[in-house]
């Protein structure tokens, strides 16, 4: 990161004047470990998809059976997820931990063909305003394989992962877990979700309240309150999360359900979000709180709440445009382009006059 930040005082432009664009590159290159950042050779989104029994309280303006039916058109290639994934070159892959059928209804493998029982955990997480959603055997195996799908995309030559969910009810078990983490209060975090009415909405906040009142004994244990509060898809996604770290990969974060795993994960192994980037601001209040608290700013404010990945697809376009910057763009020695303010010396007079604002010494700072 040293090396890329001092590359980036040498090239053709005044210091600064590419934004943000600067600051992502100078992360690619301590991701990666190497000045300047390589291109991104096989970008990866992964949807975690999995139904919770929450839904049962009319928490979403859509029913459960829209989850399996939503796994179906993401492996056929027709969802937003997939549009957008073209765009950036980034191939989509869709893993089953707990749709609301009898069988799994996607593959789970890296090449689409291995087993997908080998990811399912349950059918369905419980409802956790009056349950458990998961039990400790199947939270701990839900983790194991978000970690094993990390393992299994970063071996597959993943070097950037791009998750995503899908499950009718997830946003209301992310509010819970942001707010028992954040130890806030449910009217805090309560958002619209997939557009639902008044009514709805006070049933989402009431659900979330009664989950809350579950969850707080757990409040300072990530991994017991996923078991309590959350749902296989999350514990999945924060096991995810946290191998990405591991194994050194970087991770572009999207909406509400991947922040809330998020929090989860950087609570469980602190220092895993120095690995993360944050692509995307959704509409949730749940995830504007995540993001202050992780110490991120998004990269885009697109008023997104699809969830699915799209956001965080949208801003891998920046970091493809940052790591080009920082690798292609001509030093002031190799384009023989002066790297000094002309017209400026020390006189009086010459300190009264503003610099233009593309000017070096307006940037300097």
């Amino acid at each position: 990161m040293n090396a890329a930040r001092q590359r980036q005082t040498v090239l053709t432009k005044p210091p600064g004047a590419l934004g943000r664009l600067e600051e992502v590159s100078i992360w690619l290159a301590g991701t990666q470990g190497v000045c300047p950042p390589r291109p991104f050779q096989r970008i990866r989104a992964i949807i975690v998809a999995g139904d919770h029994g929450i839904a049962q309280m009319g928490v979403s303006a859509f029913p459960s059976e829209v989850t399996a039916q939503m796994v179906a058109n993401f492996v056929a290639g027709g969802a937003a997820v997939n549009v957008l994934a073209r765009t950036v070159g980034a191939s989509v892959r869709v893993v089953d931990v707990s749709v609301d059928t009898d069988e799994p209804t996607a593959p789970g493998g890296v090449d689409g063909t291995a087993p997908a029982q080998r990811y399912r955990v349950r059918r369905g997480s419980g409802r956790i305003d009056v349950e458990d959603a998961l039990t400790a055997d199947e939270a701990s195996r839900a983790f194991d394989i978000g970690r094993m799908i990390a393992d299994e995309e970063v071996d597959a030559g993943a070097d950037l992962l791009v998750p995503g969910e899908m499950g009718i009810g997830n946003t209301t078990a992310s509010a819970a877990i942001v707010a028992t983490l954040l130890d806030r209060e449910p009217i805090d975090v309560v958002g619209r979700g997939t557009g639902i009415d008044d009514a709805r909405w006070m049933l989402k906040t009431a659900a979330i309240r009664d989950a809350m009142r579950r969850g707080r004994p757990f409040a300072d244990d990530p991994a017991a309150l996923l078991r309590v509060i959350g749902g296989a898809d999350l514990a999945a996604l924060t096991g995810l999360l946290t191998q990405a770290a591991v194994r050194r990969t970087p991770v572009v974060l999207d909406g509400v359900v991947i922040c809330a795993a998020a929090l989860a994960a950087e609570a469980y192994a602190p220092g895993s979000k120095a690995w993360w980037v944050a692509g995307t601001r959704s509409t949730e209040p749940a995830q504007h709180l995540t993001l202050a608290s992780l110490g991120f700013d998004p990269l885009l404010d697109l008023g997104l709440r699809l969830g699915e990945g799209t956001g965080a697809l949208l801003a891998v376009n920046l970091l493809v445009a940052a790591q080009a910057t920082l690798a292609d763009m001509a030093t002031f020695d190799q384009a023989g382009v002066s790297d000094k303010q002309a017209g400026v010396n020390d006189s009086a007079e010459a300190e009264t006059v503003p610099a233009a604002d593309d000017e070096p010494a307006a940037a300097a700072t």
